[in-house]
């Protein structure tokens, strides 16, 4: 039955109509609001054109949290990729507990971040700390991680982890559940004996677009990281953890450079589009091939 241009209008409009007033149309405002010196709470504005991208360009501020902010999506990307893929198999091998594994695991996605903030916040305590603790086990000088220069960041990135590679394990299961048995046996009978074998022969390329998939969730929730660095360290010490989304909010509503605070996130929003658009061109690729 062919659809008739009125009826298709009816189906589509109230999801475009959503659209439009959810998405498109606060792109635009942000997009033109980063066109001027807008305060918030001022009265009047001014068209500045390009010119808070070009102090952007200046900003050691926004250069650092930015900086930060690749590094966080890197080694959170990795690492929770690592571990869910790691645990992903050593589930899917065994049948015993796997529904206590996979919930177990996927909890730190589901809680409630600040208050899991606290806990951390607790647990790398420089004198009560349970991880100072541990480490005194063996031989290891108690640390003040979250305020120390060199050490917030990787301790935020490890919290980073923590909290993703349970996504990145259910993803992984999913996967691993629509890799067809016949395949499993039929590597057995080509001689793919060994597990490492089988790994890198079989599972790893059946993983291609789940791997994918969640290289690019893993790395837009990694750009979207604020809570833990708004409640553990506030960009501190010295800018070591400030990461683009919390110096966006500084800019926004603690200075009321709105205009400014715009621009960021135009460059914010731009970066996870490029991240879509090569998730997308790569899953193209892959079916192509």
């Amino acid at each position: 039955m062919r659809i008739k241009p009125l009826q298709l209008t009816l189906l589509l409009g109230p999801s475009l109509v959503l659209t439009l007033l959810l998405l498109v149309l606060p792109l635009v405002v942000v997009a033109l609001m980063s066109l001027t010196d807008w305060q918030f709470g001022a009265a009047s504005w001014n068209w500045i054109g390009l010119g808070n991208y070009a102090d952007l360009w200046h900003d050691t501020t926004f250069r650092k949290s930015f900086a930060n902010t690749v590094y966080y999506l890197v080694v959170v990307s990795l690492g929770s990729i690592a571990i869910g893929l790691a645990v992903a198999l050593l589930i899917e091998s065994h049948d015993s507990w796997r529904g206590f594994y996979r919930t177990a695991f996927f909890m730190p996605v589901a809680s409630t971040l600040i208050a899991m903030a606290v806990v951390w916040q607790f647990l790398m305590h420089p004198s009560v700390g349970f991880l100072n603790h541990v480490l005194g086990w063996f031989g290891v000088q108690p640390h003040n991680w979250l305020k120390d220069y060199d050490l917030a960041l990787p301790a935020l990135a490890a919290i980073g982890i923590w909290q993703m590679s349970g996504l990145a394990l259910v993803m992984f299961l999913a996967g691993l559940k629509n890799i067809p048995a016949e395949l499993r046996h039929a590597s057995l009978l080509d001689g793919m004996r060994h597990p490492l074998d089988r790994l890198l022969r079989l599972t790893l390329p059946m993983l291609g677009p789940t791997m994918l998939f969640v290289v690019t969730v893993c790395g837009i929730r990694s750009l979207q990281v604020f809570d833990t660095v708004h409640a553990l360290t506030q960009g501190g010490p010295n800018k070591s953890t400030e990461v683009l989304l919390h110096t966006i909010y500084a800019e926004g509503f603690g200075f009321f450079r709105m205009g400014y605070a715009a621009a960021m996130v135009v460059v914010f929003v731009g970066c996870i589009f490029v991240l879509t658009l090569v998730q997308q061109a790569s899953m193209e690729k892959r079916t192509l091939h």
